[in-house]
């Protein structure tokens, strides 16, 4: 496989977590070759004033898509890359014990929460009012994953480079901390996003934990979008004689190939993609078309 279908293929058997990690990586990536190129041509847009948060409420009058939208892209490389690496180590870690739509609930809601309060800070807080700025990353929706699982799980141990093995508790209060001291010295709004989306995934924890699940509302919304538009009714003559059929098997069947399929990416996660048998490999290669 070359580089592109290897890619299709990852994207295709990966979890949400990893998905999350493609949308922000194809969203930098392509406007930056694509603008760079139109430069070329005396063509210069800045494309992040239509994808960033303003402080301004009129910018969000006529983009109301970037309180979402912010999230998905970043401002350099750095930003991108840091970003990126904390999203897989939050979301792996999540997924030990919740689900994808959890995750994607979780990344999607605290990132407009974080950008509601990061507006409001920008015009009730003394020191920021009249500022005027601009705002693009998935660190406050990074936050919220990590401070969920924290919550659910804060004595889980975690190995770290250099470090050894650490509580999750510890690395969680870190973080805090760094932002809550930075917090009036510089990127005072990012800091204010961070703190907000650790605020939200806490509240979604104890919220999930008397049994209210929000990620509940983003599943609706997409499955709003995923109905099929219902078929026109047609008369048709029934065969009596034709046989029920059991779909009780067919879930059964899903269900295992379900669980093949998630024991062979924890495989993969723990020792690589090497570490597979060919029928493994076969396996996964068949699940993925």
């Amino acid at each position: 496989m070359n580089l592109i279908q290897d890619l299709k293929f990852q994207y295709k058997i990966g979890n949400v977590g990893v998905r999350l990690i493609f949308w922000n990586l194809i969203l930098f990536a392509v406007p930056e070759v694509f603008f760079a190129l139109a430069q070329l041509f005396h063509v210069n847009i800045d494309y992040l004033s239509y994808v960033s948060l303003s402080t301004n409420w009129s910018d969000l009058a006529w983009k109301p898509w970037s309180v979402l939208s912010y999230a998905f892209f970043h401002f350099g490389v750095i930003h991108l890359v840091f970003n990126m690496l904390m999203l897989h180590f939050t979301t792996r870690l999540f997924l030990t014990f919740f689900t994808q739509k959890q995750l994607l609930g979780v990344y999607l809601l605290s990132a407009i929460f974080s950008g509601l309060i990061y507006l409001l800070g920008y015009h009730y807080l003394p020191m920021l009012v009249n500022v005027s700025t601009t705002m693009v990353g998935a660190s406050g929706a990074i936050m919220a994953v990590l401070i969920a699982t924290t919550a659910y799980q804060p004595f889980m141990d975690v190995r770290l480079a250099l470090f050894g093995k650490v509580k999750l508790w510890q690395i969680a209060i870190l973080f805090l901390l760094l932002d809550l001291i930075q917090l009036p010295m510089n990127n005072t709004g990012g800091h204010i996003a961070h703190l907000s989306g650790a605020f939200f995934g806490y509240i979604y924890i104890r919220l999930l934990q008397n049994g209210t699940d929000l990620s509940k509302i983003v599943d609706s919304v997409l499955n709003l979008f995923s109905k099929k538009q219902s078929t026109p009714f047609k008369k048709v003559h029934v065969n009596p004689k034709k046989p029920a059929v059991k779909r009780e098997s067919k879930i059964v069947v899903k269900d295992k190939t379900q669980q093949q399929l998630d024991e062979i990416l924890d495989k993969i996660s723990q020792s690589g993609y090497d570490s597979l048998t060919a029928e493994e490999k076969e396996f996964l290669f068949k699940a993925g078309k």
